[in-house]
């Protein structure tokens, strides 16, 4: 029990660094100096930051719920 929390934490940390990956990645297509005075500026970096931390936490948190619901789908047969 103990060793399958620890293997589905090290896989939501894992999964969610990803996300937060992809989601800086993706914001970087985004054209900030639109929003920003000084887009090369640290705090514009840092607002770059903490949007791919917002968005990768949320989209890890939702496919690892659905996994989580899908898997408990399996006493609704049993």
């Amino acid at each position: 029990m103990v060793g399958s929390m620890g293997a589905s934490a090290l896989l939501y940390i894992l999964f969610t660094i990803v996300c937060i990956g992809l989601s800086w990645w993706a914001l970087q297509a985004f054209r900030f100096d639109l929003f920003v005075k000084k887009a090369d500026s640290a705090q514009a970096k840092l607002l770059q930051i903490f949007l791919s931390i917002f968005l990768g936490h949320g989209v890890a948190q939702f496919f690892m719920e659905y996994l989580g619901h899908s898997l408990l789908l399996q006493t609704l047969f049993q």
